[in-house]
Order: C-alpha cells, then sequence, then structure tokens
C-alpha cells in the first residue's frame, strides 16, 4: 500500500486555490447583501474554522437574508427556526411518537423518532434570545457534539453542521440573555450595523425593482469540508501563537495578569477562548490568501472571538466601560 507525501508546493497550490474560490462566494454574497463585508468575511470565517455564528443587531438589518444567501452559496442543506417565548426543545430537536404496527387488533406499539428542524447542515436560528434560557439549551449539545440523544438513544446530525444565530440587542422588549454556555459555543459573536449611505443606495435599487437575483452553489458539502480540513493543517508562527495565549490569559480576573482586568471584568474567557481564536486567525490567512495568519489577524479577530466569553463587573458598569475599550486596551498590550 503506497503512501501520497503532500509537498509544500501542494500545500501552497491548495491554499491559494481555497482562498480563490472563497473569494468568489464573498462577492456573490455581496450583490445580494450591501455594505456588510466585515459581517460577511468574519461569518465566513466562522464557518472556515467549523464554527457556529452569533450575528447581533437591530431588526432589519438583512441578517436572516445574510444566512439564507450564504446556505445557497456554499451549498448546504439548510433550514431555519423562529425562536418564540413558546417554543419548546422538542420543536428544535424533533420528538418520539407512538405508532401501531398495522391496524389489526393487538399490533405492536413503538417509538419513532420524527427528527427536527436541527437536523441540517446549516442551522438558522432567527432571534435565538426570544426564546427562554431552557429552549435555547436545546442546542448545547448538538452545537458541540454534532449529535443529539432522544430517549438514551443518539440521532447524528448531518455533516458539515453550522449554527448562525440572530440575536436582537437585549435592550430590546422580549428578549432573554443567553446563557453563558450557550454564548460559549459560539466561535465569533459579529456586529451587524447600518450600512453606509451609498450601500444604502445601491440597496433601494437593487431591492425595489422587478429584477430577481438568483445565486447558484459556488460549493458542495464536500469542498466546503475539504477547505475546512484545509484551514487546521495551515501552519501558525510561533509568535502569533504567544499573542493568542497571551490575549486570552491577560482577560482572565484574579490570575494577577492586570489589576484592572482583577477590577473591571467579573469572568473571563476560557480555553475554547483560545482554541476560537486559533482556528479564526487560519480561516482569516486562508480568505486573504496568506499561507500563514498574522498578529495583525490576532488583534482583528480579538473582539468578536472575547466579548462574549467575558463579563463586565458591576464597577466597570459604574464607570461607563465597554466590553469592546476592555479587550482593545488587552490587544495594545500584545503588539
Amino acid at each position: 500500500m503506497s503512501t501520497v507525501i503532500e509537498t509544500d508546493h501542494d500545500i501552497v497550490a491548495r491554499v491559494e486555490a481555497a482562498g480563490e474560490r472563497i473569494q468568489r462566494v464573498q462577492k456573490a454574497v455581496g450583490t445580494v447583501i450591501f455594505g456588510q463585508e466585515e459581517v460577511i468575511e468574519r461569518t465566513l470565517i466562522t464557518i472556515l474554522a467549523g464554527g457556529h455564528g452569533l450575528l447581533v443587531g437591530v431588526p432589519g438589518l438583512a441578517k436572516t437574508l445574510l444566512v439564507e444567501t450564504l446556505g445557497r452559496t456554499l451549498g448546504l442543506d439548510a433550514k431555519r427556526i423562529q425562536f418564540t417565548p413558546d417554543l419548546m426543545p422538542s420543536d428544535i430537536i424533533g420528538s418520539e411518537v407512538l405508532e401501531d404496527q398495522g391496524g389489526a387488533a393487538g399490533a405492536r406499539r413503538s417509538f419513532r423518532f420524527i427528527k427536527g428542524p436541527i437536523f441540517a447542515q446549516l442551522l438558522m436560528a432567527d432571534e435565538i434570545n426570544r426564546a427562554s434560557p431552557k429552549t435555547q439549551s436545546a442546542l448545547l449539545q448538538a452545537m458541540q457534539e454534532h449529535h443529539v440523544t432522544v430517549a438514551g438513544q443518539r440521532h447524528d446530525i448531518p455533516a458539515p453542521f453550522h449554527v448562525l444565530a440572530t440575536q436582537n440587542p437585549l435592550e430590546q422588549e422580549g428578549t432573554y440573555p443567553l446563557p453563558e454556555a450557550q454564548l460559549d459555543r459560539f466561535l465569533l459573536e459579529i456586529d451587524v450595523g447600518y450600512p453606509g449611505e451609498a450601500a444604502e443606495r445601491r440597496m433601494l435599487f437593487a431591492t425595489t425593482g422587478t429584477e430577481e437575483r438568483r445565486l447558484e452553489a459556488a460549493l458542495t458539502a464536500q469542498e466546503l469540508m475539504g477547505i475546512q480540513r484545509l484551514v487546521r493543517q495551515i501552519p501558525v508562527p510561533d509568535k502569533v501563537v504567544e499573542a493568542i495565549l497571551k490575549l486570552v490569559r491577560s482577560a482572565r480576573p484574579g490570575t494577577g495578569a492586570s489589576a484592572d482586568v482583577d477590577r473591571l471584568v467579573a469572568w473571563g474567557p476560557g480555553p475554547r477562548a483560545s482554541q476560537a481564536l486559533m482556528l479564526a486567525v487560519r480561516a482569516k490567512a486562508l480568505i486573504d490568501g496568506r499561507l500563514a495568519p498574522s498578529v495583525d489577524d490576532v488583534l482583528a479577530l480579538a473582539e468578536p472571538v472575547l466579548k462574549h466569553r467575558m463579563a463586565l463587573s458591576f464597577a466597570a458598569r459604574a464607570e461607563g466601560e465597554s466590553m469592546a475599550g476592555v479587550i482593545g486596551r488587552l490587544a495594545s498590550t500584545v503588539t
């Protein structure tokens, strides 16, 4: 049995080819989603890194349309769940029903599992924080282990599996905060802001006319998984690893790293944040067509990786501190 040894030249060629394909996906999505280039890039980073993303913004900023568009261009089987206060865990996972095996008297009965919408390659959890924490927690096992357990039976979810959840600002009525364990499952928290004036002008003409934009799949699910494996093969320089460790570890209160952190941060990021940052910088390098990530990638992705894995202390809130400000000061110590 022969073993194929991949040369450096082969890896370089694969990275360049994958980067070009992902850039085509970016451009295709950009013909539908206007003025959100950074949001599109960070969402693609999340998927290429094999993770889940949390899109945060006020209603009406095309968060739902972005997820639907990505599902089409990436060739994924996509499903959507509209989270509401009365949504139950079984509405997400599925449930067992009792069935008669035939209509004759004395026929045997058995339970049959009916799969819920979570059995998809790309699940859009729309307005996830409008459901109760109990219902939100129905996603925990699937997001971490890619399977669910019902009545002691394991049911595997198709690969690849990604959750892109949209969240309305917590200040709005009818919202519940996501549990910390749920937040930690998301690779990135992606802020979706208002588009610029030029982008909004383009949007007006593109969305109020009669022309329909139809996107075709630029990748298949198998091709996407191949690119995801390639992301994990991209080498990370020692200085980037050290920057990741320094940044994440300095954000933890009670470790003696910083008196400011002890005063301003109630709880900090765990090792999953380091893992997320390591994967995210690799994915960003691939999108940019580079063979290795840089410290600049760590600084660029520090906020979306860390901010949902930390909490401000009462003193920080009283002083008007923001999580972005705290992370920005921590990132400045890395360079």
